[in-house]
């Protein structure tokens, strides 16, 4: 008689295979599954309820949507790129710096890879190339390479995710989180700076020191949202729930109000486009859930912790392990995914071999993220290759630099996990 869990296991990928959703098809593979089992099946739609409405951290996912969707509809994009341009623009390649420090600043506002991809980035990409200063694939690589850094800085939709399936304190991620993307920011930086020796990029035209008051004024108002957010998180005053409804509506009332780029129009048209995005993720949360319940009736995790403890792997040897298998997965599957399915497999073990849940959850994350730009599916590749019109491979070409730089700083982030607590032992953590 065939196993239920391997008719399961089947039909989500043959279904994923043929053009569903992977939520759908998690959803449709664990239907089965309890059919299979004998179970009531009505056991699925209880288990995503319950997971859905009793999990009040998730209501930060369509709240950082939302204000990430308002600001690139808005002017702060621009501004912000204004006031970046002012900083760095003034040196060698300065149009790549800026592509830098815009997805350092616009990461602490929207917590999505994606959202920093297609709307910083696709400003950004007609900068560099509007006077074939830099190439369309140079531009899009260091755009893609730049978005990994989005969801690492805190606020951060991925770690939402994590904390959901770790049981992990949000807050202390989100302060995990930014030691780790300050230092991809800074290898992407040296990168560029190095490229741009090497291919003689130009110095670009720089803004006049002082036009700088000026220009940090008229960005001020963008710029004090992660302030605001990180600040209200950290002094106590918001749960991180509560400060995704502040980002976004501090950023419809300065784009309103203080910008005045919103119209009722756009106003609108940001809903519903934020509202598709947050039904994708929900229904991605839903079936992870659904099959979840699978997968802990299965009894997987201890299955696979017992295997492992065979191997008498060290906490290192884990972490190489576990960076292995998820940059692989990374190229065939969406980040969310991973976090959600993969890694609460892998938990117990992390647990039992002394790893520490915080630098852990940075560790997948930054992994997860790092898939996205991993060839040959990478889903930023996608994305770049379709706003530049840029072959794959060009575009793979001129990545390839960065993706050394990334995998670098994954490494010390993975074996000096000192650096990633360092802030959250600051804020109370005991870990």
């Amino acid at each position: 008689m065939t196993d239920p869990f391997v008719v399961s296991l089947v039909l989500i990928v043959a279904l994923s295979l043929g053009g569903l959703s992977i939520g759908i098809a998690m959803i449709c593979g664990s239907t089965v599954y309890l059919a299979l089992k004998g179970f009531d099946p009505s056991i699925a739609a209880e288990t995503l309820l319950q997971g859905l409405l009793n999990s009040y951290t998730l209501l930060a996912i369509p709240l950082f949507i939302l204000a990430a969707d308002i600001m690139n509809v808005g002017s702060l994009a621009d501004r912000l790129l204004r006031f970046c341009q002012a900083l760095v623009g003034r040196f060698r390649g300065g149009l790549g710096h800026v592509n830098v420090v815009s997805s350092l600043i616009f990461s602490g506002m929207s917590g999505s890879a994606v959202a920093d991809a297609v709307g910083m980035g696709r400003i950004i990409i007609n900068m560099m190339t509007k006077d074939g200063k830099y190439s369309k694939s140079y531009a899009a690589a260091i755009t893609a390479a730049t978005a990994t850094i989005g969801p690492i800085i805190p606020p951060s939709i991925p770690m939402v995710l994590y904390a959901l399936v770790s049981d992990q304190s949000v807050g202390y991620l989100f302060a995990a989180g930014m030691a780790p993307g300050l230092l991809m920011g800074l290898m992407m930086g040296v990168t560029n700076f190095l490229v741009a020796r090497k291919r003689g990029f130009p110095i670009d035209n720089s803004v006049p020191l002082a036009e700088m008051p000026r220009v940090t004024f008229q960005a001020f108002p963008a710029l004090m949202l992660p302030v605001i957010l990180l600040g209200g998180i950290y002094s106590g005053v918001v749960t991180p729930t509560e400060a995704a409804a502040v980002a976004a509506f501090y950023a419809l009332v300065i784009s309103v109000l203080f910008y005045r780029s919103v119209s009722l129009g756009q106003f609108y048209r940001t809903l519903a486009s934020s509202s598709r995005s947050t039904a994708s993720v929900g229904i991605l949360i839903a079936g992870a859930l659904t099959f979840n319940y699978v997968i802990t009736r299965e009894n997987v995790p201890n299955t696979l912790a017992d295997f492992l403890a065979q191997f008498e792997l060290s906490k290192w040897g884990f972490l190489i392990a576990i960076n292995i298998l998820i940059l692989g997965l990374g190229c065939i599957l969406e980040g969310g995914a991973i976090l959600l399915i993969i890694v609460p497999i892998f938990i117990p073990t992390a647990q039992a071999l002394g790893v520490d849940m915080i630098h852990f959850g940075v560790v997948v994350v930054v992994n997860a993220m790092l898939g996205l730009v991993t060839p040959p599916y990478g889903l930023l590749l996608f994305i770049v290759a379709n706003i530049t019109g840029q072959p794959m491979a060009r575009i793979v070409r001129d990545l390839f630099p960065f993706l050394v730089a990334l995998f670098a700083a994954l490494a010390f982030i993975t074996f000096v996990p000192d650096f990633v607590l360092f802030l959250p032992r600051l804020l109370g953590y005991n870990g």
